[in-house]
């Protein structure tokens, strides 16, 4: 998969994980998993992107002695996961028309 277009999909994923509740790192990375290969290594540039486009912050949470990064998603997140959704029918319409083009084609 080309990386620009994988890279926009993590995004996304990221915050859909963080839509319904704040999450930290590795219950993000736990939530995503099943669906799509992702390392620390990978979450946490993305984390940082995101709270650099204001569509995510974070705020320090004491854990066992210890501050955990909490990760919440803003209203400019939800504004980017509707137009996600938009743009997600508008590549499922050109992907229909790629794999049915042969098909047309055999018709006539």
């Amino acid at each position: 998969m080309d990386i620009q277009i994988k890279r926009g999909i993590l995004e996304v994923c990221v915050l859909a994980a963080i839509k319904e509740e704040d999450s930290y790192g590795y219950k993000i990375i736990k939530d995503i998993k099943p669906y799509v290969d992702i390392s620390e290594s990978t979450l946490y540039p993305i984390l940082r992107r995101l709270e650099s486009m204001d569509l995510l912050s974070v705020k320090n949470v004491e854990h066992n002695g210890r501050l955990r990064k909490y990760y919440h998603i803003t209203s400019s997140g939800l504004n980017r996961l509707a137009e996600f959704k938009k743009e997600w029918e508008e590549l499922q319409s050109i992907y229909n028309f790629i794999n049915n083009a042969g098909k047309q084609n055999d018709k006539e």
